[in-house]
């Protein structure tokens, strides 16, 4: 069932007040097999393509002073993938942490990644344990690329973690508040989304940021991610400046 309270995005382009921008942009990177498909190309293609999008995308958020970028990579239900597409992902991903590494001190771009890094490749893992130790250096924008993650996943990963921490006797059960669980997660010190774009034109979180989303303002629209562009993020922005966020209350 779609729930009718989600709005799809309008068809007039944006006007973007650069001086409000939302701190914090999440996106679900959806819709790179359908495009490649609709082309009579392999579904890996549309990956290929989708990766560039995001180079783009992402180089654009830090240019306009976005502080905050976390992207939906790689799922854990993606791995039901075929193993071709699967393949052909996590080689971009590698070619991109590679790139990362030669820029991220020069663009001053941080890099976190959120999700279960074990069924990794062991290279896959020493490259991201190597673009996280380049981001402790830095301190411009942050963006977040989940990888292997759920939403699910992520707060049982988290509440386990807060019962070893009271087995061990650091903290007490009583002691559990929504701001410490917080530090549980893998998005700890990263304040919640403002923003959450979802290309493609499903009307679902997909298990994404399950627990961060809770007041997020979510705009979908039907573009699928390898033709996203700049003109429909300033839709997206320009939308999320539209919204009256009133967090359950009331404004007076």
């Amino acid at each position: 069932m779609k729930l009718a309270f989600w709005k799809k995005s309008d068809d007039t382009a944006g006007q973007v007040d650069f001086g409000r921008l939302p701190r914090h942009i999440a996106v679900i990177l959806d819709g790179n097999g359908r495009w490649a498909q609709r082309r009579g190309l392999p579904r890996t293609a549309g990956h290929k393509v989708g990766s560039e999008t995001f180079r783009t995308i992402a180089t654009y958020c830090r240019d306009i002073g976005i502080e905050y970028l976390t992207v939906y990579a790689f799922s854990t239900e993606n791995w039901r993938r075929p193993q071709d597409e699967v393949d052909t992902i996590m080689s971009l991903l590698k070619r991109y942490l590679l790139e990362a590494i030669d820029t991220m001190e020069r663009d001053n771009v941080r890099l976190r990644f959120m999700g279960d890094m074990t069924p990794l490749s062991g290279e896959l893992r020493e490259l991201v344990d190597q673009c996280n130790a380049i981001s402790d250096r830095l301190t411009g924008c942050l963006c977040s690329i989940c990888i292997n993650y759920g939403g699910r996943a992520e707060i049982v990963h988290g509440a386990q973690a807060f019962a070893r921490d009271c087995a061990a006797g650091t903290v007490k059960p009583e002691d559990l508040t929504e701001e410490m669980f917080e530090s549980y997660l893998y998005s700890a010190g990263i304040p919640s989304p403002d923003l959450l774009i979802r290309p493609g034109g499903e009307l679902r979180l997909s298990n994404f940021l399950l627990w961060q989303c809770a007041y997020t303002e979510i705009y979908v629209t039907d573009v699928l991610w390898p033709d996203f562009s700049k003109e429909e993020l300033h839709r997206a922005i320009a939308s999320y400046q539209r919204r009256d966020r009133r967090f359950g209350g009331v404004k007076r």
